[in-house]
């Protein structure tokens, strides 16, 4: 069997081989026969072409390309074919085969592209896909070929789920027994650097595995006291060691840097404790990942104390937004730039040196660890083109004396200039850890580059990691500002509506006098602080957040602070994305990504996403405002009246009934069926989920019947007593009160005619929200705002795609969904200022064409019809027409893009505010009477 350096030379030379190759028909059978001798393996003796398959529910036959029974499906097209259509194909033939041959692997290929797929991953399929070029680094994800032992290879996540899971295992075998959950977490930072030390030249390899297998005890009862020794010779230098160790206890380098050093309460072992670590043991932790670390972390925290706290896990790929936005790609430009120039690499070398982290809400040092690791990538291959020849020797000048270079010393990063902020005391430790464990992998991989092993103990430098509540903490007693260059992080997400009553008190305190402050978002107290730390300095600044601080009310509060007071520029933004990780338990959370600082950036970016759970493109911007749209700086702030002379908006009815008042269909012929009488009294209802899913449901309104009519119904009588007895018993006042008035509605909003419906809450994926007319017999709930009075030409506005886009931009959110509000959306928007009225009616005539295709659709609901996979072309069409209406009575005949109507938008806004402010300039606007009424 030939090992994994002769296969990685042969996938070398078969990469070049094949490279430019393209014709499926013509050389396929030869690929694939030579790809299998790379791993030392004839094809004919494991695999066939051609294997016919009778496909499930065609007439006609299926040839699979190489077919290797029970383990292998390769489907080969000829080149810039499609992989997506190759791997149905190929899926197709998978479902036809009998169950014993269904094969765990599917490869598809076009020659220049191979998509590898594992049917049977951990966690469900595993696919990769990579460049002809890229193989000799893949050469492990087919290592079924040779038969070597297979894993699962993850660029997130290189250490399996189970490996996770065990440490969970772990944790509550000992938290059973009840060992102090504080010490617990000692153990278990102590564990986990074995386990590392076990697989990557720490300790002789497999040491720990070894020694608790062989020397503890099956039932466990010793393993505690075996353990303690270990971590009492891991913190004893050398010279004052006894001198009758056995050889395995002696090779132990002492680590020191405080890893060892506190003592345990003595640990009284247990069957399943032993059987747990030796479980977690047997994994390989040779290829580190902050990712384990941060899901190790929630494995052993329970649901509520993740929420309380705000953690969320935040995975290797959102951090490297925030890290290749703020420094990472300038870094890696630079690194292009200087190509082999001495000079410029050292002077490079230099700023890379120089570059100190602080990251104020750590958690178990995921930024940290990443940036530093990124940071010694790219030193390392600086120092790679400073020595070609792979020796660890420099010229001392003249070109003739070369001088040994100690590789202990050669790096110039350091984990010292890492610093951060944690609440918690666990995930401080375990931050500090994985820190020290990076730097001792990127020391390998130096080592390994000059061929020469590189282990740095003891542990000497060590990371700046504080345990405090970072908003009460003054950040510069950790780092002074002198010192710092970047501030990153992912600050706890925790809404302003489920804060703590501890956490609210802190924003308040934090942002003093400022109105408003109490319905911020936890996260907007480090935004605050980073704000007045970096003032007058260079310091650039990113963190994740809940994409809520760029939407609604909290927006004119939190930056107008941020960029009036502390002068703060916004330099780069991921907009709202669809928050993902790899840790157990994880969060359903969407969020934006902001980097900003005192000094505006040169170029500045913004990074919008079609699809909130993929990949974003990149805009160029001219100015970032707080919305993350490339527009001038605009602060919404909550308005009782709209901005122009046009209908007020309300809310609908709000009953406070207990659900005595509302009926399905089913109900109301029921209790017609007892109550005849009561029919008159009946009005249809709509919410929400009603106008948008055709859901029939009524409403008993007896408010403005006479009391003779309502005493002469028994069962209306007992359902007003029972609408009394539930408010009267309801722990708010308010409501207690209304119990006096049972007939009528905490808020009555009935229009004596027509008017608009506007759902509070709508999909993202929808274009444009469904808004509707509603006839006066017909009541709204409060799940939906109305327009009294509106006529065809307010509906049209309002459904055209420059009211959609505003609304995208300003409203909140509800997790990702749409949520309109009166305040913010409806009231600020900036209505079209005395459209002549041959553009008036076009966009009358227009609004009413989308009422008519919609008609025309009886059948279906408003959800069926706005659906972005169902919409009727003739709706879509009708809708089109009426963007290009309401843009005219704009004065625009197109706008290329949404960014582009955002930022006429805001200018048109700051416009119309100035007309406020000087009322010379134009009439204010009348306010039209409501018909809104809040009974108390």
């Amino acid at each position: 069997m030939l090992n994994w350096n002769e296969i990685r030379a042969q996938a070398v030379a078969f990469a070049r081989e094949w490279a430019g190759q393209t014709s499926e028909v013509g050389e396929y059978q030869s690929f694939w026969n030579e790809f299998f001798e790379v791993y030392g393996i004839r094809r004919r003796t494991v695999a066939r072409y051609q294997e016919k398959v009778n496909l499930i529910g065609e007439r006609h036959r299926g040839f699979i390309d190489l077919f290797w029974p029970g383990t292998l499906i390769v489907e080969h097209k000829s080149g810039g074919k499609n992989l997506d259509s190759a791997y149905q194909q190929a899926g197709s033939y998978f479902d036809a085969l009998p169950e014993v041959d269904r094969p765990r692997y599917i490869v598809v290929t076009d020659y220049a592209r191979i998509r590898f797929y594992d049917l049977e991953a951990d966690g469900g399929v595993f696919q990769e896909e990579f460049e002809l070029k890229e193989f000799p680094k893949k050469i492990k994800l087919f290592s079924f070929i040779p038969g070597f032992r297979v894993r699962t290879y993850r660029e997130e996540n290189p250490i399996s789920v189970k490996a996770v899971q065990a440490i969970g295992k772990l944790y509550e075998a000992i938290r059973i027994t009840n060992y102090p959950r504080e010490a617990i977490d000692k153990l278990l930072t102590r564990l986990v650097f074995c386990f590392f030390a076990d697989d990557t030249g720490i300790f002789n390899s497999d040491f720990f595995r070894n020694y608790l297998e062989e020397r503890t005890k099956e039932d466990g009862s010793d393993i505690g006291a075996h353990l303690s020794l270990i971590f009492q010779i891991l913190n004893t230098p050398p010279a004052q060691r006894q001198t009758n160790f056995d050889e395995d206890l002696a090779s132990l380098e002492y680590v020191n840097g405080g890893l060892f050093a506190a003592p345990l309460p003595a640990l009284f072992g247990t069957r399943g404790i032993r059987d747990a670590i030796i479980a977690a043991v047997q994994f390989d932790w040779s290829v580190i990942s902050p990712a384990i670390f941060g899901s190790m972390f929630q494995s052993v925290m329970d649901d509520r104390a993740r929420h309380d706290l705000g953690a969320h896990y935040t995975s290797e790929k959102n951090i490297l937004k925030v890290l290749s936005g703020l420094f990472l790609d300038d870094l890696e430009r630079e690194l292009r730039t200087v190509g082999n120039n001495t000079t410029k690499l050292n002077t490079l070398w230099e700023k890379l040196a120089k570059i100190t982290l602080l990251d104020p809400a750590c958690g178990c040092g995921n930024f940290l660890v990443i940036a530093y690791r990124e940071l010694r990538r790219i030193e390392l291959e600086i120092i790679k083109r400073l020595h070609k020849d792979r020796t660890a020797r420099v010229d001392a000048g003249q070109g003739v004396l070369l001088m040994e270079i100690d590789l202990s010393k050669l790096s110039k990063l350091s984990v010292e200039r890492m610093f951060g902020i944690e609440l918690e005391s666990f995930p401080s430790q375990i931050a500090q850890l994985s820190l020290w464990l990076t730097d001792h992998m990127t020391n390998v991989q130096l080592g390994d580059y000059f061929g020469e092993p590189l282990r740095k103990l003891p542990l000497i430098e060590q990371p700046h990691i504080m345990q405090g509540n970072a908003l009460k903490i003054d950040w510069r007693l950790l780092v002074s500002e002198e010192k710092l260059t970047y501030i990153v992080g992912n600050p706890p997400f925790i809404g302003s509506k489920v804060m703590a009553d501890e956490q609210r008190a802190e924003i308040v305190s934090l942002f003093g006098d400022k109105s408003g402050g109490g319905v911020l978002d936890y996260v907007s107290g480090w935004y605050l602080k980073a704000a007045q730390y970096i003032q007058g300095t260079a310091i650039s600044c990113a963190f994740v957040s809940t994409n809520s601080i760029t939407q609604g009310e909290q927006v004119g509060i939190l930056w107008h602070e941020m960029m009036g007071r502390y002068r703060v520029h916004i330099n780069f933004a991921h907009r709202t994305f669809k928050w993902t990780n790899e840790a157990p338990g994880k969060a359903a959370v969407y969020c934006v990504v902001i980097g900003f600082g005192c000094q505006p950036g040169e170029t500045l970016k913004i990074y919008e996403y079609e699809d909130i759970r993929g990949e974003p493109h990149e805009i160029i911007a001219s100015h970032i405002n707080p919305y993350l749209v490339d527009a001038p700086d605009v602060f919404l702030e909550r308005r009782r009246a709209p901005l122009g002379i046009i209908p007020e908006i309300g809310i609908g009815n709000k009953p406070i009934d207990g659900g005595m008042y509302l009926f399905s269909a089913a109900e109301k012929l029921k209790f017609l069926h007892l109550e005849p009488r009561a029919e008159k009294f009946f009005k249809r209802w709509i919410g929400s989920e009603e106008f948008l899913n055709g859901i029939e449901r009524w409403c008993l309104w007896v408010g403005d019947a006479r009391p003779d009519e309502i005493r002469s119904l028994p069962e209306v009588m007992r359902r007003i007593n029972a609408v009394r007895q539930y408010r009267a018993l309801s722990k708010s006042e308010p409501t207690r009160r209304l119990a006096e008035k049972p007939t009528h509605f905490h808020v009555e909003n009935i229009p004596d005619g027509d008017y608009l419906v506007i759902p509070k809450v709508s999909s993202e994926r929808r274009q444009y929200i469904p808004i509707g007319f509603m006839g006066k017999d017909t009541l709204a709930g409060d799940a939906v705002f109305i327009v009294s009075g509106a006529g065809l030409y307010h509906f049209g506005v309002l459904e055209s795609r420059m009211h959609m886009a505003w609304m995208r931009t300003v409203a909140g959110r509800l997790k990702s969904d749409y949520r309109y509000s009166k305040d913010i959306v409806y009231n600020s928007f900036p209505w079209p200022e005395n459209p002549l009225m041959d553009k008036k009616e076009a966009v009358e005539n227009a609004a009413q064409a989308v009422l008519d295709a919609r008609a025309k659709f009886t059948s279906s609901t408003l959800a069926d019809l706005y659906d972005p996979n169902t919409m009727p072309k003739e709706l879509l069409d009708a809708h089109h027409n009426l963007d290009r209406a309401v843009d005219a009575c704009y004065g625009k005949r197109d706008f290329k893009t949404e960014p582009e109507r955002l930022e006429f938008l805001f200018g048109l806004y700051k416009a119309y505010l100035g007309k406020e402010e000087h009322p010379g300039s134009k009439s204010k606007p009348t306010k039209r009477p409501s018909p809104r009424r809040t009974i108390s």
